[in-house]
């Protein structure tokens, strides 16, 4: 298993709180996690039917078995469970009594905050980050490498290529969970959709035009990304909606949280033809914007993350709060730096005067440098720990 960094959040919450919480995207490692994180506990899955049936007659029995608490895997499962265990946990006053997994798309977030608000301590769990992997000894080779094989942890713990995982992957979970969730008809209208979203990552959303172009409604394409959105397989980067003397876009950029995802459904079948593919820049966009996501989710923190663009077009990749301040980031997948890439960040500079610190651009190149008052970071510095 590859360390993964929410460990220690995960740890700290259990000091704090009778239940934490693990979700995310299936197959992210969240009940490997889980169980290393508490080796003490035994583990019980309610994917198991029997368990289920048993959990759901008698729950009170079930929750008397763990006098020492337990990892439920598949929790949101059995609905009923939640109700039952604010009760079993307000009695017994212990923290980190029960850890329960499973992936947020079938509702398990609103089913904590309905039963068990304010005794559970949350940790979302994305693919791996470039840092876990830097510190694993298998930092990818290339950009090019890292877009296409994407951060599953299937594909670093088991002898695995993308082209036999992710395929399987998209059929067993991905359409599976929507067919389940919202009766899709007709599969390929859905396949047709996941591709459509793939092309447009790194762009402004737009409902209609996605859904025009996969014959459907614009309310089922709605209904499609938000639970593709509930899933963890795309992301909606909100803009940053403070004028700043111009008027600005209000409507979020889609991105794919992993890239080897997006890159299999954009029909890229090996790493070599990334490097000249119309969508590098796209899916480089993408990786960037992921690990700022995932650095901040695996600290427990929300990710807060925005962008900026006016009417007119003039925009900043990546924007977020810092000490009061507003840090830009321009992301270029180019592997030569550029001198007109400041020109973004200088633009961005005069808009936020006193509030902007000093820009950061993140490349595609090996060297990381300062020029005048410009950060400039290789995609390499993202496997620090922390990262930029």
């Amino acid at each position: 298993m590859v360390p993964r960094t929410a460990l220690a959040t995960l740890l700290r919450l259990a000091r704090g709180f009778p239940i934490v919480a693990l979700t995310g995207p299936r197959q992210s490692g969240k009940t490997t996690l889980a169980r290393v994180a508490f080796p003490g506990k035994p583990y019980v899955t309610l994917g198991n039917a029997d368990m289920l049936a048993y959990a759901e007659s008698d729950t009170r029995r079930f929750l008397a078995n763990y006098p020492g608490g337990a990892i439920i895997d598949e929790a949101q499962r059995c609905p009923v469970l939640f109700s039952y265990l604010q009760g079993w946990v307000d009695d017994r006053q212990r923290m980190g009594d029960f850890i329960l997994t499973g992936p947020q798309q079938f509702g398990m977030l609103s089913k904590i905050t309905q039963s068990l608000a304010g005794r559970v301590g949350l940790v979302q769990l994305l693919p791996l980050s470039l840092s876990e992997l830097a510190d694993s000894g298998m930092a990818p080779a290339s950009i090019d490498s890292a877009l296409w094989q994407g951060a599953y942890p299937a594909l670093y713990d088991r002898a695995l290529a993308p082209g036999d995982w992710i395929p399987n992957y998209l059929a067993t979970y991905v359409e599976r969970d929507v067919r389940q969730l919202l009766a899709v008809r007709e599969l390929s209208l859905f396949q047709r959709f996941l591709k459509m979203c793939a092309a447009r990552t790194g762009q402004l959303l737009n409902l209609s035009s996605l859904a025009a172009d996969c014959g459907i409604t614009h309310v089922t394409a709605r209904q499609w990304l938000t639970v593709l959105e509930a899933s963890y397989i795309v992301h909606l980067l909100p803009p940053y909606y403070r004028n700043f003397g111009k008027r600005l876009v209000k409507t979020p950029k889609l991105y794919f949280i992993d890239t080897g995802l997006a890159a299999w459904l954009l029909g890229i079948r090996e790493g070599a033809a990334i490097s000249s593919h119309a969508m590098r820049g796209a899916l480089f966009e993408a990786l960037v914007v992921g690990e700022f996501v995932k650095q901040r989710l695996n600290a427990g923190q929300p990710a807060q993350l925005y962008f900026w663009r006016d009417n007119v077009g003039h925009e900043v990749d990546l924007l977020f709060e810092s000490g009061g301040k507003l840090q830009a980031v321009e992301i270029k997948s180019g592997m030569t730096f550029a001198s007109d890439w400041l020109d973004a960040t200088r633009r961005w500079q005069g808009y936020a005067g006193d509030e902007a610190l000093a820009p950061w651009i993140v490349y595609g190149g090996d060297r990381s440098f300062e020029t005048g008052d410009c950060r400039v970071f290789s995609w390499r510095a993202l496997m620090e720990s922390p990262a930029p």
